[in-house]
């Protein structure tokens, strides 16, 4: 199985994986974005954007379903994904695979979004490149934000507003037989 928990930059999704594993031992986290940061060193990213890159998608959808294929246990996903076109082409390559698929989307409302973005440190060495990150987070707000309304049918919004325990709980609840 794989648990996708997807959401805005800044929507808690790491912390909610954080939590989940702490809590389901047996789980493999899985961070798309480290096969993007590879991608960037290899090949140009034209959009900067690395999810724009179509073997960035293959990729990430070939090594979730790897990782599930060769070490049978559940994976757990921090990844924002708000283009629905991307997330279908990933999605369908999971459930192609017939690999159980919980979509799980953080709602969180714009202000709090930037609230924590700004709390947060990317790059403490480097204040310049440290801007960029936060403006590029920033704006991208909107479109993972209208972003919940366009996710396949049978993903979960979850308010993100909630505590990493009480987030969990919900999650687990859903995915696992008596919950956490």
């Amino acid at each position: 199985m794989i648990v996708w928990v997807n959401g805005a930059f800044g929507s808690g999704k790491t912390t909610l994986v954080e939590e989940l594993s702490g809590r389901w031992p047996e789980a493999l986290v899985y961070d798309p974005e480290m096969v993007g940061f590879v991608l960037r060193e290899i090949v140009e990213v034209p959009t900067g954007d690395f999810q724009d890159l179509r073997l960035w998608r293959r990729q990430v959808a070939g090594l979730a379903v790897g990782l599930v294929q060769e070490y049978g246990r559940p994976v757990l996903v921090p990844m924002t994904l708000a283009d629905p076109g991307y997330a279908g082409e990933i999605f369908e390559v999971l459930e192609g695979a017939g690999i159980e698929l919980h979509h799980f989307f953080l709602t969180v409302p714009r202000e709090t979004l930037e609230q924590r973005i700004d709390g947060r440190t990317f790059f403490p060495d480097d204040p310049e490149r440290e801007q960029r990150v936060r403006h590029w987070a920033k704006g991208r707000i909107e479109a993972c934000v209208a972003a919940a309304g366009t996710l396949p049918g049978d993903t979960v919004l979850v308010d993100g507003s909630l505590t990493p325990g009480e987030l969990a709980d919900r999650v687990l609840a859903r995915v696992r037989p008596g919950g956490a």
